[in-house]
This record gives C-alpha cells, sequence and structure tokens, in this order.
C-alpha cells in the first residue's frame, strides 16, 4: 500500500481565488503557474485542475482580447443560438473555443447567460446582448473591433 499524501484543505474560497488571480493576470491559467498554486495552496495539481475545468470562466489557452460567450441554455437553444453561434463561426472564421487570427476575438459556447428572457443572447467580456439575430452581430463585432 501507497503511503497517503497529506494534502490540507485550504480555506474556503482559497482555489477559486487563485484561479481567478492568475486567469486575471495571465488572461489564461498557464501550466507553471497552476502547479505553482497547488504548491502554494497544499493541494494536488489535480485538485486545481479539476477546479479550473468546472469553471466556464477559466481557460488553458490564451484568450482573445474579447470573449463572446453564446448562451445554449434552454430558452436561448429553443430561439435559435444554434444559428447565432453559427453565423459567429462563419463571420469571425474559428469554431467554437478558438481565436481568431488578429487575436481580437475567441468564441465559446456556453451552457446559460442567464437572460432567459433575452434569448438568443450572448455576451462580451461580459456585457449581454439580448433578442440577436445572425443580421445584429455586425454591428456589435464591429465596435470590439475598433477598440
Amino acid at each position: 500500500m501507497l503511503p497517503s499524501q497529506n494534502y490540507h484543505k485550504p480555506e474556503s474560497g482559497a482555489v477559486l481565488a487563485a484561479l481567478h488571480e492568475i486567469n486575471q493576470r495571465c488572461g489564461f491559467l498557464p501550466q507553471a503557474e497552476i502547479r505553482q498554486a497547488a504548491n502554494d495552496l497544499g493541494i494536488s495539481l489535480a485538485q486545481i485542475v479539476s477546479a479550473a475545468t468546472f469553471y466556464s470562466a477559466f481557460t488553458f489557452k490564451p484568450s482573445g482580447k474579447h470573449r463572446i460567450h453564446v448562451c445554449d441554455g434552454t430558452a436561448c437553444h429553443v430561439k435559435g443560438s444554434n444559428t447565432l453561434l453559427d453565423a459567429l463561426k462563419e463571420k469571425l472564421g474559428v469554431d467554437s473555443g478558438e481565436t481568431t487570427s488578429d487575436g481580437i476575438f475567441t468564441l465559446q459556447g456556453v451552457r446559460c447567460l442567464g437572460s432567459c428572457g433575452l434569448a438568443p443572447a450572448m455576451s462580451i467580456d461580459g456585457e449581454t446582448y439580448g433578442r440577436l439575430d445572425a443580421e445584429s452581430l455586425d454591428n456589435i463585432l464591429a465596435r470590439y473591433r475598433e477598440d
């Protein structure tokens, strides 16, 4: 039998706080940073990666300057979020989970934005846009390209 490793339980919220700090500083979760955080917190790498993969706010790849989240919750799905996501894929030339070659946008489908009354909805950098159709996307994207 292998000797047990005595990982201590970090203070409540410490793992998520560390992940948020790394994500904010780096724009994603670099492997070296999460290894160091696991070491600092006294937990296994598997434990911190498990927390990071549970939440859609975290990514292990660098993201674009602006992150687009397209909701695919029930209300949005019923009202055509798949058409919205397909239109964005075509307009941006990327698949879900990818970043445009110019580094401006990262596109990601998410389970729910909590904006069911605005279905179909998407958010860019946390700003929610609702009751969308493919034609409304050009004006919205143009605002962020000008940034």
